[in-house]
Order: structure tokens, then C-alpha cells, then sequence
């Protein structure tokens, strides 16, 4: 349940019913307005009396929460959140472009990469260190050795860095070298590990599982902020359905129904979704008109010879030009880029 304070409700009857809730065995959380503060209660509320609630001063009314996620949700925190990563950020004023390789390779390419991404735009650096690949014959990664890379270039550029981890030992490795981490679509739903990035104060970029809907994916970001952690940021990357003409197929709705449902930043990666770097561009418009508050674009600077993924990989000269076609589009949704 959230309750809802009056207007210009006194700090000390705030504090009276933050009180009345916690003696009770339940937690709260205090979501400040201009004019209007929400305490949201969590969890079990068999313990209250909505009597004993509406006896205390300056409580306006009583709203229950029906979904299962109740820190994530938009109705415990109204406005939405911006979440600082680095010196850049992530929210509803920006356009945030994270660009880079899929995986790590070397030093010397990942600066590179890094130094044209940023001149195009972006702000953040991606670049994974720690490869879950289908085939284990695949490609798995430099682990932290490219980790110390991706520190290197975000040094050299001054670009925020994220990377991916999947697993205690590489989540202990990642929060000494990146400013974000991420958590791939396949482990979406491993719940110790979202624990685990729950209890760091490092931002935390969640992916879509492979076939997961919303609400679980809302939930698997409530496993992580209940832990401590409020600085997450979810990402639309496409889910599995019988399409074979893309690798995946982009859920373009999630970006507006999440906005209604949750306060947390939206961001979508067109190039997991759609798998070929021709389709990127115009999928990476259409996001941007749904209103995502960023975009993660795999960029190399020799596709045909990536290590990983270079088929949905842009050129440089292709991510330059998405980025000058993105910003007339940042301008109408008042973001900026």
C-alpha cells in the first residue's frame, strides 16, 4: 500500500506515521513531492489497520498496491528517477548513447573505438569483459584483464564505463574498474546474483530476459533495489518470439508501458534486438520516439573481423550518422542528447 500524506503535511506527522509503520515490522519508503510526500509500505500489511492509519494527522488517503513489485513502481515514487553513472547520467531530461564493442579484444582498439564514439556523441563506453556465449567454443572474453581495459579507455576519454558480469567473481572484479554493471538477458532471473549487485552502490544496467514479460522483469529489478541498491536502469533488448527475420524481436511497447509503470530509466539496444547493423538506425528512431531515455549501440571499428557480434556491429562512419539523425529527435521529445 502507499499512503498518501496531505498537501504541505507537517515533517513531524511525516515522521509520526513513518514510526507508527516501522514499530509494526514493516518498511518504508519516502517518496518527497513538491507539495505531496508518499510513504510506501512494504511488507505485510496485515499488521496495519487502515483505522490506525487514517487516525494519524495529515494522512490524506490509503491507496493499495496490487503488483508484486512495490519499490520499482511508479506509484510509490512518482517522479521519475535519473540515475548518475560516472560524470554522465541517465534520466528523463537525456539521451543518453552508450556505444562500443560487444567484446573487449585489446587496448589499443577499445580506446580507439572510444575516442570516435565519443567525438559522435556518446557518453558512456560499453565492452564486455565476460562473455556468456551460446556455443562454448564461442569467444568468452578477456575477463579482467579487459576489465582493466575498459578502465584505461574510460580514463583516456572520459567516458563512463559498463561491462557485464555474471557471476560473484566477476562482479567482485567488475566494481574496481567500471562505473556501471551490467546484467545480461540470461541472467535476468538469477536472483543471487541480483542480491549480490543489490548489496553495491555501483548502477546497475538490467537486460530483458530472453522470454520474460514485464512484471518479471520489474521484479528482478525489485530484487535488486530491496537490497540497497537504487541505482538501476532497465533495458529493452528484444525477447524471443517465432520471428526469424531479426535475431530478436524489439518490444518497441515496453518503452511507454514501463513509463507508466515504474520511475526507473528505460533504456533500448537495437542492436541485440534486431542482429544486423542495417536495421539499427531506424529502430534506434522509432525508440527514441516511444520516449527511451538512452540507446546501447555496438560499434567497432572492423565489423567482418569483430570477435563477437559483428554482423549488428556500426561502422563508425554509420554511428555518426545515426547520431546527427538522433539529435533533431532528442530535440522534439525535449531530451537532451
Amino acid at each position: 500500500m502507499i499512503i498518501i500524506m496531505k498537501p504541505g503535511a507537517a515533517r513531524e506527522n511525516v515522521q509520526a506515521v513513518v514510526k507508527y509503520i516501522e514499530e509494526n515490522g514493516l518498511k518504508t519508503h519516502l517518496s518527497e513531492g513538491t507539495t505531496t510526500t508518499i510513504i510506501g509500505v512494504v511488507g505485510d500489511k496485515t499488521r496495519l489497520t487502515e483505522c490506525g492509519i487514517n487516525s494519524l494527522k495529515d494522512v490524506d488517503r490509503i491507496v493499495p498496491v496490487t503488483e508484486s513489485y512495490k519499490l520499482v513502481n511508479r506509484k510509490f515514487h512518482p517522479d521519475a528517477t535519473t540515475v548518475k553513472v560516472g560524470n554522465t547520467e541517465i534520466g528523463p531530461h537525456t539521451l543518453t548513447v552508450i556505444a562500443g564493442p560487444c567484446a573487449v579484444e585489446n587496448e589499443e582498439m577499445l580506446v580507439n573505438i572510444a575516442r570516435h564514439v565519443k567525438a559522435c556523441g556518446a557518453t558512456m563506453l560499453r565492452g564486455g569483459a565476460y562473455k556468456p556465449r551460446t556455443s562454448p567454443y564461442s569467444f568468452q572474453g578477456l575477463e579482467e584483464e579487459g576489465l582493466k581495459y575498459m578502465q584505461a579507455a574510460g580514463k583516456e576519454t572520459g567516458l563512463a564505463t559498463v561491462s557485464e558480469v555474471v557471476d560473484l567473481a566477476s562482479l567482485e572484479a567488475a566494481v574496481k574498474y567500471v562505473d556501471m554493471l551490467q546484467i545480461g538477458a540470461r541472467n535476468m532471473q538469477n536472483f543471487c546474483l541480483l542480491k549480490e549487485v543489490g548489496r553495491v552502490k555501483t548502477p546497475v544496467l538490467l537486460k530483458r530476459g530472453l522470454s520474460a514479460t514485464i512484471d518479471e522483469w520489474l521484479n528482478a529489478a525489485e530484487y535488486i533495489i530491496s537490497e540497497g541498491n537504487p541505482n538501476v536502469v532497465l533495458c529493452e533488448r528484444g525477447i524471443r518470439t517465432y520471428e526469424t527475420a531479426t535475431r530478436n524481436t524489439l518490444d518497441i511497447s515496453a518503452v511507454p508501458v514501463l513509463k507508466e509503470k515504474t520511475h526507473l530509466p528505460i533504456i533500448v539496444d537495437p542492436s541485440h534486438s534486431t542482429g544486423h547493423y542495417k536495421y539499427v538506425t531506424p529502430v534506434s528512431k522509432a525508440a527514441v520516439a516511444c520516449g527511451c531515455d538512452g540507446l546501447e549501440i555496438e560499434v567497432h571499428h572492423d565489423p567482418a573481423r569483430a570477435m563477437s557480434d559483428g554482423p549488428q556491429s556500426l561502422t563508425f562512419e554509420k554511428f555518426d550518422e545515426l547520431c546527427r539523425s538522433l539529435r533533431p529527435l532528442a530535440d522534439l521529445e525535449n531530451k537532451k542528447f
